[in-house]
């Protein structure tokens, strides 16, 4: 296998795996939760999300988050942020990286955005062009890159045209995201064959939900294929609200221990990220489904309580 001899993994936890959760977790954990992630060698952390808190009560909190954690100055502290009202909140914040998304998908992004694709295009580029013009660097979030649950399969040459508007406007990395879960290792070669002539592999990041338990072998195709940037949840925690039916992100302590496996470096020190999803078990007072964390489990390191 021709594999990479490292890789980047950005943690989505804070952000994309608390908001499909009920149950409220307290902003003080939260900052506690972040702060301790940023101890485990991961260089990148999506915090919080500045959209209305009418839409994700959850993240209802970002700013004092933002202003609230220990900041490591090795860790780039993202947001998720919606339109320009969301912007403002996000530089008070002094947040290190603005991340923007929309759909490949017309259905998926009229419910996830209420807008269409065209739509929702001149929004974005008045954020990016905002946020460059305060020094933040700009990641773009594309969804249902393979299926959308309302409109069905997606062709990989719409994910093209969507990822070029947003480089077009200045986008420094697009993460393309299997919003449901549902892609298998050739789905995601067919995808990156189109993807990878234009825009190379250095500025694409991969976002797997395991909802089919398909995620790692997706990462083992897109390692094949020169990606070396991933975006993962501890626990898999996530989901998309406005995608019925689709489960958390990849997690990460299982991605680490598949890499590490692999001899492939991440900077990132297992035990210590496995202590961080034991805190953020608890706090959600519900076990973890990732596969380390049953084996933690299974050998009577119980932290569900």
């Amino acid at each position: 296998m021709k594999l990479p001899k490292s890789v980047i993994i950005k943690e989505v936890g804070p952000r994309d795996g608390l908001q499909n959760e009920k149950h409220l977790v307290a902003t003080a954990d939260k900052i506690s939760w972040i702060d301790s992630l940023s101890r485990t060698g991961l260089s990148y952390i999506e915090a919080s999300s500045f959209v209305h808190p009418k839409w994700i009560p959850q993240l209802a909190d970002a700013l004092e988050v933002l202003k609230g954690i220990k900041r490591n100055p090795a860790v780039t502290y993202a947001s998720l942020v919606p339109n320009i009202k969301g912007l403002d909140r996000a530089l008070e914040s002094n947040v290190d990286e603005i991340n923007v998304f929309m759909s490949a998908s017309e259905g998926h992004n009229v419910r996830n955005i209420n807008k269409s694709i065209n739509e929702t295009y001149p929004i974005l580029g008045e954020v990016v062009k905002e946020a460059k013009m305060a020094g933040k660097s700009v990641r773009g979030y594309i969804s249902t890159v393979i299926s959308c649950p309302y409109d069905g399969p997606v062709a990989p040459a719409e994910v093209r045209k969507v990822a070029d508007h947003l480089f077009t406007m200045g986008i420094d990395e697009i993460s393309l995201g299997d919003t449901i879960g549902v892609a298998v290792p050739n789905q995601v070669e067919c995808l990156l064959e189109e993807l990878l002539p234009h825009f190379g592999p250095n500025r694409l990041a991969m976002h797997f939900h395991d909802t089919r338990g398909t995620a790692l072998a997706n990462v083992v195709k897109s390692l094949e294929m020169g990606i070396t940037i991933f975006d993962s949840s501890l626990g898999g925690l996530g989901g998309c609200p406005y995608a019925r039916g689709a489960s958390g992100n990849v997690s990460t302590e299982d991605l680490l221990y598949m890499l590490h496996e692999m001899g492939i470096n991440t900077g990132i020190d297992f035990n210590a990220i496995i202590k961080s999803a034991q805190y953020i078990e608890r706090k959600l007072g519900k076990k973890l489904k990732s596969k380390q964390m049953e084996i933690k489990r299974a050998e009577g390191k119980e932290s569900f309580s």
